[in-house]
């Protein structure tokens, strides 16, 4: 089996798992308590909230440990609105935003709370301009994402942050699947908050972060106990946040070489399976993720593409994992431009540290296999071509 789908969740690495397992049999106070035994506890937690810290150049003190990204992306949202009713009730997020922004953004719409959703180009880029022409004096918050995650496509973050910090409104990135994957400074951006997942990169599913500025307070979202400074209760997952701290340490020191090594293989990759007729690739040619490819094949059902890949022996998906049990097309390939019919043929194959070079041209090779397959059995596909081409 070759697994291409590390958008949706990548292997827990074992030197991460053999760093958490003593937080819970050997370490195992709770790091709130005030006796010798938990202090191993805390200082793991602190040592972890460090790590993650330095990927994006931040200090540890502006690290929030969180379940998960989309917790993180709803504390944002949520508590700034609720913090800054009074001064405004307008936030700027794009059109292709992960269902946790997007979903979110609904509810806050139900409340009273304007959202302006940003198109995009062909590639899936906001245009800096459209940006500008959105703000208004109520605006308090701009949400974009670093990179999507279903096209790959690296947002202008630095130029937007530089606007956002101008005209002195918050911005917040949701950064979960470029982090610890591509460089990202906080300071240098003007990044006020970025929300961030440990399965991206090594860790377990479960844990997440949000990196707040220091000198910013926001509304909380869960309530309750003193942890995490009072501004996110709950007892700690200290093995989880452990981990992080690991998969965050690991990725920063081996960011450049991953970067070099996935980006050949991706390019080597898309140049492959662009060659089979009538499949067009999704997202920015070269300013996309390293890892990430994202194709249309006309004249094929995902879901009939996935299920044979996997008899091919390999693991990818189509569009977003996150929802990939409806059968509409994605959001983000509609906002793109791609016709509906179109945009059901999706594939997104994402390499990842564990894949091999020589991985991408066996998936090149299943993915032409099977695109001729079901060619072939299809009722919209005619003499080499799709029937819309008649």
């Amino acid at each position: 089996m070759i697994y291409a789908d590390n958008s949706a969740t990548t292997r827990t690495k074992p030197e991460v798992l053999d760093k958490m397992l003593p937080y819970f049999t050997e370490h195992y106070g709770n790091p709130s308590s005030l006796y010798a035994f938990a202090y191993d506890a805390k200082r793991a937690v602190e040592n972890a909230r460090e790590e993650v810290a330095k990927v994006i150049g931040a200090r540890g003190k502006e690290i929030f440990f969180t379940s998960c990204g989309s917790e993180s992306d709803n504390w944002v949202l949520r508590g700034v609105t609720s913090k800054l009713r009074d001064k405004g009730n307008h936030i700027i997020t794009s059109c292709i935003e992960h269902p946790a922004i997007m979903e979110t953004c609904k509810q806050l719409e139900k409340q009273g709370i304007r959202v302006t959703y940003l198109p995009v180009d062909e590639y899936g880029s906001v245009s800096v301009d459209d940006l500008k022409a959105a703000i208004c004096d109520e605006t308090i918050l701009i949400s974009i994402m670093t990179a999507n995650n279903e096209i790959g496509t690296i947002q202008p973050i630095r130029e937007i942050g530089a606007i956002a910090k101008e005209k002195e409104i918050f911005f917040h990135t949701d950064a979960v699947q470029a982090y610890g994957h591509i460089p990202i400074n906080v300071d240098e951006m003007n990044i006020d908050f970025l929300s961030l997942s440990g399965h991206k990169i090594g860790a377990p599913k479960g844990i997440g972060a949000l990196y707040i500025r220091s000198g910013i307070r926001i509304d909380n979202l869960i309530y309750g106990g003193g942890q995490e400074k009072r501004r996110r209760a709950g007892t700690e997952n200290v093995p989880y946040i452990v981990a992080l701290g690991e998969a965050a340490r690991l990725a920063n020191e081996h960011m450049n070489e991953n970067i070099a090594r996935l980006t050949k293989m991706r390019d080597a990759l898309i140049e492959r399976v662009l060659k089979i007729p009538y499949t067009r690739l999704t997202g920015h040619p070269t300013n996309r993720l390293p890892g990430l490819c994202s194709i249309v094949i006309e004249g094929i059902e995902g879901e009939a593409l996935l299920l044979n890949m996997f008899n091919e022996g390999i693991c990818a998906s189509s569009g977003s994992a996150c929802s990939s049990g409806s059968l509409d097309p994605s959001h983000v390939l509609l906002s793109i431009g791609l016709p509906h019919h179109i945009a059901h043929g999706s594939l997104r194959l994402s390499l990842g540290e564990d894949n091999a070079v020589g991985d991408e041209i066996k998936i090149a090779e299943a993915v032409e296999k099977v695109a001729a397959k079901l060619r072939a059995m299809s009722p919209v596909w005619e003499n080499g071509k799709p029937v819309w081409e008649e």
